[in-house]
């Protein structure tokens, strides 16, 4: 039996790097936490083989239509997100609507931010992911590849 082929293989920093791609995801018509699980994989890099959990070995990802973004039912309205301000009853409570009418980009990053680590990777990651109302995006010259977020699991 070859022990070697059960070695776990960890990526180093420098070969992450390498192995970074810009995805284009739209939102349009899509659930917003359905859409906001697979855009922290990406980000996070799940879907690869060379996945290292301590590594940003994930996509840079790039999400256009953010205002067609869809909730179900009355969550909207009903679901609570909740801040602080680090000052004693400073609790601040939002509303998806709320955040909404900031910009569609604030939703979607607190979002995908509560799927994330809570440590330095996990900051790390929310930076690599672009979040634009309309369908254009300023990152051409990266050659990002459009793909369909559906056919992810």
């Amino acid at each position: 039996m070859n022990t070697l082929s059960y070695k776990t293989l960890s990526v180093s920093k420098e070969d992450a790097r390498e192995q970074k791609e810009w995805v284009v995801v739209d939102a349009e018509g899509q659930v917003l936490g359905r859409l906001c699980t697979k855009v922290a994989k990406l980000l996070r890099g799940k879907y690869k083989p060379s996945f290292t959990p301590n590594q940003d070995c994930g996509d840079n990802v790039i999400v256009i239509n953010a205002d067609k973004v869809v909730l179900t039912g009355n969550k909207m309205t009903g679901r609570v997100y909740l801040r602080h301000t680090g000052y004693p009853g400073g609790q601040r409570e939002y509303t998806a609507a709320d955040l909404m009418a900031k910009g569609p980009e604030f939703l979607l990053r607190k979002v995908v931010k509560g799927m994330l680590p809570k440590n330095r990777l996990g900051d790390k990651l929310i930076g690599n992911m672009y979040v634009y109302a309309g369908s254009e995006h300023p990152h051409e010259a990266q050659q990002p590849k459009q793909i369909d977020i559906n056919t992810l699991k």
